[in-house]
């Protein structure tokens, strides 16, 4: 029997047959009732489960599906790629990469099915250093982006993205910086600080560059936020950038030079907790800057989830994305999922996001590695301890939804049930 005090964690997804155009199938076949179940108590990981064996009673609460009643047309789900585990990736044996790639983001009867990334423009805190695309010694500055390099991410994260892509060609990539080059801000430091409005012009053109020498290398970037929780000075590296600031620099700066340049990668504001719907409201209240912003992206580490849907109310036009939320080691696969599943795969979802982020997609045994002063309980997807590869609770998270709500599914009504929160596509 399932019920509400049950000890498994369950998750169905209701696959109506239908497609948006475009969208990318799964092995799965769309017309007949399929059941996969996570039950960490009876050792159950991500397992078709017969739905014979389901119960038939008529006092069971009830899911109401109107396919008729559409929502948003789905980006896909995944992880962050940090430049860790980029790194970790890279020093796997040949064979036993290719299979852990095809594992992730294949679409066969053994893979989850991975269909959307975000990755870092420079380092962020779960890299092994410090590090931008434009470092200099102190006191020197590169207005003209002269020394404007992509050596880090050659060295594990493109050819790791480069593999990931001959899996999946399709895959969304969002990128996001933690902080710019010190040199651009106010206190001359990877963390905290300002950038400073003297060089807002060539920061625009720092992510022109970025897209431009990424897609050089065979790699599209969709999106990009324009900081990572710019609210959030505790962290190395990062920046604090306020709402006004961002938006004067959407629409003064990175929007015009983005449409002087040609360049289609879709600018997200915000990329903080859902306890702030003011900060994206505020930047979308502004004619100017709203006109070359895409959407808003939102983490859950403070608010509630259903605040992203006053920021789609009051902009219906604008997008909505669910860029970060992390799993603490050693990590609790049936309180991680629970709490992951109601409030994130199905509670962002309902909210209206295209796409739904965990952070991060690896790390080593000790949660490595990371920056001075960056996170030291980030609990990777995958724990890689050489070629030996540990399951952790993202994975069971993401896959639970990556499998079937393939990119172009769209999401329809289905009533809410506390009791068996569910979301349908």
């Amino acid at each position: 029997m399932f019920n509400k005090n049950s000890s498994l964690i369950l998750l169905a997804v209701l696959i109506l047959g239908s497609y948006h155009a475009g969208a990318q199938k799964s092995s799965v076949a769309n017309n007949t009732p399929q059941l996969w179940l996570t039950d960490p108590g009876n050792g159950i990981l991500f397992k078709p489960y017969p739905v014979s064996a389901a119960p038939t009673k008529s006092d069971l609460p009830e899911i109401t599906i109107d396919p008729a009643k559409k929502y948003q047309v789905m980006d896909g789900f995944g992880f962050a790629l940090t430049g860790g585990s980029a790194m970790l990736i890279n020093k796997m044996s040949p064979d036993k990469q290719a299979a852990l790639l095809h594992e992730l983001f294949g679409t066969g009867k053994n893979d989850i099915g991975t269909s959307y990334l975000r990755v870092s423009i420079g380092a962020s805190d779960l890299d092994d250093h410090v590090f931008s695309f434009d470092d200099l010694p102190a006191g020197q500055t590169d207005p003209e982006l002269k020394k404007f390099s992509l050596a880090e991410d050659r060295k594990a994260l493109i050819p790791v993205l480069k593999k990931i892509l001959a899996v999946a060609p399709h895959i969304k990539i969002l990128g996001s910086p933690w902080s710019p080059p010190t040199w651009m801000k106010t206190n001359d430091s990877t963390g905290g600080g300002h950038l400073k409005p003297e060089y807002y012009h060539v920061y625009a053109q720092y992510f022109i560059k970025y897209i431009k020498r990424m897609a050089a290398s065979g790699i599209r970037i969709d999106a990009i936020t324009i900081q990572n929780e710019p609210l959030n000075a505790n962290n190395n590296p990062s920046m604090i950038m306020e709402a006004d600031e961002q938006a004067s620099f959407i629409k003064n700066n990175l929007g015009p030079a983005f449409k002087a340049a040609g360049i289609k990668t879709k600018i997200i504001l915000y990329d903080h907790n859902a306890d702030r719907p003011d900060y994206p409201l505020t930047i979308l209240n502004d004619p100017k800057a709203g006109v070359y912003v895409d959407g808003s992206a939102f983490h859950l580490y403070g608010g509630k989830i259903s605040s992203l849907s006053d920021v789609h109310n009051t902009y219906p036009a604008k997008n909505l994305y669910f860029t970060e939320e992390w799993v603490g080691a050693p990590g609790n696969l049936k309180k991680d999922m629970q709490f992951h599943i109601r409030d994130i795969i199905i509670g962002a979802t309902r909210n209206w996001c295209k796409n739904v982020i965990e952070w991060n997609l690896a790390a080593d045994p000790h949660q490595r590695p990371h920056t001075p002063g960056g996170c030291t309980e980030c609990l990777g997807a995958v724990t890689l301890n050489g070629n030996q590869v540990t399951r952790n609770p993202a994975y069971y998270i993401v896959a639970h939804a990556a499998k079937f709500v393939r990119p172009g599914s769209e999401r329809v009504e289905s009533n809410y049930l506390a009791e068996l929160p569910n979301v349908a596509f």
